[in-house]
């Protein structure tokens, strides 16, 4: 992992630069009011008070930053959920003693909150304006491994639809990739990451916080693992992409976190 952050680190310093002078020469081309400048900051053809003014020859009006327009608290049609809706949704949805029994990814009490979406109409309800609207709600079980989707209707306020699915692994979530990467750290298996770290940036490595994180979910393969992960698909497991905030890529690709027996496993490289 050291050799791959030590083969890449100075490419990657040498394009963010590249970039930077790209962007700097953008600018400079771009910005308004700057040709014809003297190295006094006057301009030709144009006094000091024209050119705060925004009066002057080939001069561009200040901006005006507008307000966003605010956000209703309840959307109609196929309008995106709005943020109101999102929360009354993952409560209504989070009702009952069955999901409340369950765990997070950190073993707090309560499934992992996944994702809230609108839901599609029915195919009788596509030409109808006035479909009912409804929202999907999606959760992972921790405690009984389980992925759990309620359809929620939002005029009613009521669940109108609930499947409980095993061995179904959607994307991770912000928390979960935290979550994973924090198990990582603690792990004997981590201390090429935090090496790694330590390299790229003179700083030790001690939380989560100090890493973009991508991860995809991973899925065992006959022969394909150590033991300690032949359960991934059946379990939520997690192959981390972290990266050095401002900084560059960290190879963790051939390390696993597997979120329900909070174990980490290292894959064979060919």
């Amino acid at each position: 992992m050291r050799e791959t952050v030590h083969r890449h680190l100075g490419k990657v310093v040498a394009g963010a630069a590249l970039a930077v002078a790209g962007t700097a020469v953008m600018v400079a081309v771009t910005l308004p009011g700057t040709a014809g400048a003297d190295e006094t900051g006057g301009t030709k053809g144009g006094g000091t008070a024209a050119r705060q003014a925004g009066q002057g020859p080939g001069e561009v009006p200040p901006g005006v930053v507008e307000q966003a327009p605010a956000e209703g608290k309840k959307g109609t049609g196929r309008d995106p959920l709005t943020d109101d809706e999102v929360r009354r949704v993952e409560t209504i949805a989070l009702s009952g003693p069955s999901l409340s029994a369950g765990e997070n990814v950190d073993g707090r009490r309560g499934p992992q909150r996944l994702s809230v979406d609108l839901a599609d109409p029915e195919a009788d309800e596509l030409d109808d304006p006035g479909a009912p609207r409804r929202a999907e709600v999606s959760f992972y079980d921790y405690k009984d491994d389980a992925l759990i989707t309620r359809t929620v209707d939002l005029g009613t306020g009521k669940v109108v639809g609930s499947v409980t699915s095993r061995g179904v692994q959607p994307p991770l979530s912000r928390d979960e990739n935290a979550e994973a990467a924090g198990l990582l750290i603690a792990d004997p298996l981590g201390a090429g990451l935090k090496a790694d770290y330590r390299d790229a940036t003179g700083h030790e490595l001690t939380s989560p916080d100090q890493l973009r994180l991508a991860g995809a979910v991973y899925r065992a393969t006959p022969g394909g693992q150590p033991a300690v992960l032949d359960k991934c698909g059946e379990h939520r497991c997690v192959r981390l992409f972290p990266k050095v905030k401002n900084g560059p890529w960290i190879d963790a690709r051939w390390l696993v976190v597997d979120l329900s027996a909070r174990k980490v496993g290292r894959l064979a490289r060919h």
